[in-house]
């Protein structure tokens, strides 16, 4: 195998972890109060430590990778991960959680603008790249819910952040053995950058740099939200409905795991259509599906929160790739910081939104309003995206 196949399949695991190990304690939640130790909300407060570290330390991670070393921040992400989740299984009290948690958001936060940057200048298609990568990323959303779900159940809610943990420091042991040096200056040269990229200076287009701050936020906040809250809508749909062998844990991961491959058809498109016409197809098929998930029940919350997470994974490889074409390679980290630092500081407070949202009686119907809003102003930003696709729009007729 290739020097450049072993780092962008250190760098697809990277993205698994990311968003793995962020959604270890939604689930842990789900666990304890289905054990009657505690309200679901009061359980999953602790959380939102990790989520404003998350977003708090994207900046200067970014900042580092293009100032010091992409390749060496990746491997801090992966062994600095694995100690920090190593940690939060010894945490005896809410506050050891929190703490432990916000450590694991730390380390996390590196991986959005340091490792998608590498993967944006990997050689490959960008879109096409950043699709395949992005399917890695949601297969760690997908697995966290089932993996943290069983391990909680046989041993512990302890060892589901003890084995991931040492699985994590294991794979930063075997990054830095395995991942060739970086060789030459930071960053890549004009014959690799793409045809937009080399055309731009560092700062981004008005109406592209409007664009992403409204996504980031709003959509950051739909994403969070989802994934974050996808076990507890499994779990109330099915209560009481007579079937004791669903797994709430189960269909979420399942539900996230199909939905996962809708970015290697998004992140294609991304190179042969308008990034406006499949922003807009994106949001709008995601407000009717935020207003009927409050309206049915069982199987029909399945089928929906299904296609649902197809729109919501759909956009990430979209809105990655306009970053690409747009920015010139030595600001590419540092563009992403700002764009995950927006949508990732936002998601810090989808923790209390879905505490908020929710309802015993009525479950998340006052979360899936506000969430539908979100799409709608997702769905107007859109409109100031490049009408034409990426290969036309590279020749200066971005209207």
């Amino acid at each position: 195998m290739s020097g450049n196949r072993i780092r962008l399949l250190f760098l697809n695991v990277g993205h698994a972890y990311a968003h793995y190990f962020m959604l270890i304690h939604p689930t842990v939640a789900v666990a304890l109060e289905s054990r009657g130790q505690g309200d679901y909300g009061a359980l999953l407060l602790p959380a939102t430590a990790g989520f404003v570290a998350f977003a708090a330390f994207t900046l200067p991670a970014g900042w580092l990778g293009d100032r010091w070393s992409r390749q060496g921040m990746m491997a801090v992400m992966f062994l600095g991960l694995g100690v920090a989740s190593l940690l939060t299984g010894f945490a005896s009290g809410p506050y050891q959680m929190a703490a432990g948690l916000f450590l694991m958001g730390s380390f996390a936060a590196i991986y959005h603008p340091v490792g998608i940057a590498l993967v944006a200048e990997s050689g490959e298609g960008v879109g096409q790249a950043l699709g395949v990568n992005g399917v890695w990323g949601n297969m760690g959303v997908a697995a966290a819910p089932l993996v943290t779900g069983a391990l909680a159940g046989m041993l512990g809610w302890q060892a589901a952040f003890l084995i991931p943990g040492a699985l994590c420091l294991a794979s930063g042991i075997a990054y830095l053995a395995l991942v060739p040096a970086e060789r030459g200056a930071r960053g890549v040269s004009a014959a690799a950058e793409p045809p937009a990229a080399v055309q731009t200076s560092a700062a981004l287009p008005g109406r592209i740099l409007a664009y992403l701050v409204v996504t980031a936020l709003m959509g950051g906040l739909v994403f969070a939200a989802t994934t974050v809250v996808l076990p507890k809508i499994m779990e109330d749909a099915f209560s009481g409905g007579g079937n004791g062998l669903v797994s709430a844990a189960g269909l979420a991961s399942l539900v996230f795991a199909c939905a996962s491959m809708a970015q290697l058809v998004t992140g294609k498109a991304v190179d042969r259509v308008s990034p406006r016409w499949l922003m807009l197809l994106l949001a709008l098929l995601q407000m009717p599906l935020f207003l009927l998930m409050g309206q049915v029940g069982q199987w029909w919350v399945v089928a929906l929160s299904l296609g649902l997470m197809i729109t919501v994974f759909g956009v990430i490889p979209v809105q990655d790739a306009i970053v690409a074409r747009h920015t010139a390679s030595g600001w590419r980290a540092r563009v992403y910081a700002v764009k995950y630092v927006l949508s990732l500081g936002v998601g810090a407070l989808a923790v209390p939104i879905v505490a908020w949202g929710y309802d015993p009686a009525s479950g998340f119907v006052r979360l899936y309003l506000l969430l539908a809003a979100c799409a709608v102003g997702v769905a107007m930003a859109a409109l100031l995206l490049p009408a034409r696709r990426y290969a036309q729009a590279a020749l200066g007729d971005n209207a």
